[in-house]
């Protein structure tokens, strides 16, 4: 029997043919074939390259879908794949003469809901409508017409895989025969559509997240259990192969990284949706089946994050915790009632707010409506170079806590103006009456096909085509400013243990002929993450100034620019570039992810850092700030460990947290992993919005996973 490992014995519900399917696919058979053929070349089409860039994206479609390989999976319940190994790239699939024809796009939630319950029919009918618009522009008409290249490139693929299956597998092609181009007749055909235009975005590059597929799902399989022509048993096995064929582009030996398994196929379950003007629970029996399906089989390669509310079922909440106890990090929690709030403070319409997803990692979106990107930044180099300039050969000097603060928010302002005016030089032109327009841009057709507007705007996703064009400014290191302000104010205008100058030097200097002050500042104060409310202060009062400075603003017409906190692994890129720290650490060292403490630093528990995480204004950080926990599975083996996660879920709503993932995983099963990554291979970790298999990851990443703060209790 085919066994599969967790932080604690999982069920077996799916037959063992399915979980055969799964093992297969999660050791790396398919991503391994798919490695075979890169890309297709268009080195044979003559003049390619004086051919406008709508122009040639159409023809990069069309070969693509022609000549691509078709995989049909011996156990598949749904069919389609993305079986170009470009698609791990998020690129590359097309070339010409070493010029890539499908730049692909990442860090967005397609349209899917929309797509499946209309029908692409319904899309190309709108092409064709607004192409009867005399007003249009010639490069109008492109744009519309490289949209009709996608839908056309669809059908190509469609009735490609529609051959191979007749024969192979007819109860596929059966519910592939109508979808995606009309609405799907059973939820069996539902899921199909869904998998065949997801698996077709993947195909030409993309990097889409699914969005919330319970809401999408779930009406027709209550339909077809009211009908009785399935049952739930059934439902979970179809279903299970829509997750195992997620796992495609996974490879038996990866290259090692940041992780292989961060292809941003996130997906949303739960929460409130709107009916009729009223709002409801929106969690259903597909909510259930996934929790299930991913609480049996260690898939890592869709990040799932659950809406929680204070009044969330139990049912959910119970399911939820059951699948964060096995361990991997799959599953991660969204404050709803919190990003409602923070939402509506932005200018979001109240009527879509409910329908929030994430940018296929955890960034908050409004999916199929929003062309979304961030700017990540440093913050912890502003203060460190800008405002202490430690690495210069004097470094400043303040006489107060109150002026170096005021001065560190006049850089940090700074910095946010030079990231707003990169953006608007670089996507916004002005005519010579001073309105504004965006840029022409990438083609992106098929995004920009199930991304609202973009049709009736005639533009791309790039381009202004999206309802929404988001630059969210991320900062990290927010952990590591809050401890270095305290630090400083505390040694030297407080307890006055040093000149602000002496400490200036020792910081300088790696803290070198100055270990006591160090081991005092690295041992004598709790830092944030330990619920101490005077440490804490100096993190949350900065989040509130931080957050003040990208509030929204009338003369942000074109793009807005939400306030966001992240590090997604880059403190690891950023520690070399780091000087000693106030707080004791020194020069180099991995600090702080995300908003999450300070590897070390944070000794009171998991509901300390929840408590202390959760002071802060977190409503004002419109996109988003994750919280990372690591828990050892020692803390939740008990038969009540299930209600101490509900419990810290709990807190968390509660408590008003944004965005938290729990990984339940011990340091020393990572480290037996790095002595034995045989026999560890489907080990998977949450690094940030997306989660990895342990063995993919470089030693830095590792080593970073590694020393995350084990809470024990």
């Amino acid at each position: 029997m085919i066994t599969f490992s967790g932080a604690f014995p999982r069920p077996i519900r799916l037959t063992e043919e399915t979980r055969r399917f799964a093992y297969e696919s999660l050791k790396g058979k398919y991503g391994d074939e798919a490695k075979s053929t890169l890309s297709i070349s268009l080195d044979h089409i003559e003049g390619l390259d004086e051919l406008s860039t709508s122009k040639q994206c159409a023809i990069a479609m069309t070969e693509v879908a022609k000549r691509a390989p078709l995989r049909i999976c011996p156990h598949e319940s749904v069919s389609g794949a993305a079986t170009l190994g470009g698609a791990f790239l998020a690129g590359g699939l097309a070339n010409y003469n070493g010029k890539n024809l499908l730049p692909g796009t990442d860090h967005l939630t397609l349209g899917f809901i929309d797509a499946v319950n209309l029908g692409i029919d319904v899309y190309e009918k709108k092409i064709q409508q607004r192409k009867n618009d005399p007003a249009l522009t010639a490069r109008q008409i492109e744009v519309l017409d490289t949209l009709q290249a996608s839908v056309d490139a669809l059908r190509i693929y469609h009735r490609r895989y529609m051959e191979a299956l007749a024969e192979i597998k007819p109860e596929n092609a059966e519910n592939l025969k109508n979808v995606p181009f009309l609405p799907p007749a059973s939820f069996k055909e539902a899921v199909q559509s869904l998998w065949f235009l997801f698996s077709f975005a993947r195909l030409l590059g993309n990097w889409p997240g699914i969005g919330r597929i319970d809401v999408l799902l779930g009406p027709y399989l209550d339909e077809d259990l009211k009908k009785g022509v399935i049952t739930i048993e059934e439902a979970r096995e179809f279903l299970a192969g829509f997750f195992i064929k997620g796992c495609e582009w996974i490879e038996s030996a990866p290259t090692r990284g940041s992780g292989d398994a961060q292809t941003y196929q996130n997906i949303v379950l739960g929460g409130l949706i709107r009916e009729n003007g009223i709002l409801r629970e929106a969690s259903n029996e597909v909510t259930y089946l996934i929790l299930e399906i991913i609480e049996e089989l260690p898939i890592g390669d869709f990040p799932i994050t659950v809406r929680m509310r204070k009044d969330s079922p139990e049912r959910l909440k119970e399911l939820t915790a059951r699948v964060i106890r096995c361990g991997g990090g799959t599953v991660a929690v969204y404050n709803e009632e919190l990003i409602f709030d923070s939402m509506v403070r932005f200018g979001y319409p109240e009527e879509e707010i409910v329908d929030f997803a994430n940018d296929g990692c955890w960034e908050v979106q409004i999916p199929g409506k929003t062309c979304f990107s961030y700017y990540p930044f440093d913050g912890l180099r502003i203060l460190l170079n800008d405002t202490l300039r430690l690495h210069t050969d004097i470094p400043a000097h303040f006489d107060n806590y109150a002026s170096l603060y005021d001065c560190f928010l006049r850089n940090l302002e700074k910095h946010l103006s030079r990231i707003k005016q990169y953006t608007l030089d670089r996507y916004i032109t002005r005519d010579e009456e001073g309105n504004e327009y965006f840029k022409e841009n990438a083609p992106c057709a098929f995004v920009s096909l199930l991304t609202d507007d973009c049709i009736s705007k005639a533009r791309y996703y790039h381009e202004g085509g999206a309802r929404y064009t988001i630059l969210s400014p991320h900062i990290g290191g927010v952990p590591d400013i809050g401890n270095s302000l305290y630090a400083i104010d505390r040694l030297v205008f407080k307890d006055k243990l040093i000149s602000f100058d002496g400490l200036m030097r020792a910081l300088k200097n790696d803290w070198a002929n100055e270990e006591y002050i160090r081991q005092y500042a690295l041992n004598k104060y709790a830092y944030f993450g330990n619920d101490n409310d005077e440490a804490d202060a100096y993190v949350t009062r900065f989040l509130d100034d931080y957050g003040k400075m990208l509030a929204p603003n009338k003369e942000d017409r074109l793009i807005r620019f939400p306030a966001g906190v992240s590090t997604f692994g880059r403190q690891i890129n950023w520690a070399p570039y780091r000087l000693a720290v106030p707080f004791g650490k020194k020069a180099g060292e991995i600090l702080s992810g995300n908003l999450s403490p300070t590897p070390n630093t944070d000794m009171e528990g998991a509901s300390a850092v929840i408590r202390s995480y959760c002071k802060s204004d977190l409503a004002a950080l419109t996109t988003g700030c994750a919280l990372d926990l690591k828990l050892d599975p020692g803390a939740i083996e008990h038969p009540k460990g299930i209600e101490v996660l509900c419990a810290l879920i709990d807190g968390f709503v509660e408590l008003g947290g944004y965005f938290m993932q729990i990984d339940v995983v011990s340091a020393e099963m990572l480290r037996d992993a790095q002595a034995h990554p045989e026999d560890y291979k489907n080990l998977s970790v949450r690094v940030s919005g997306w989660n990895a298999r342990f063995v993919s990851l470089d030693e830095q990443w590792q080593r970073m996973i590694i020393e995350r703060t084990e809470q024990k209790r």
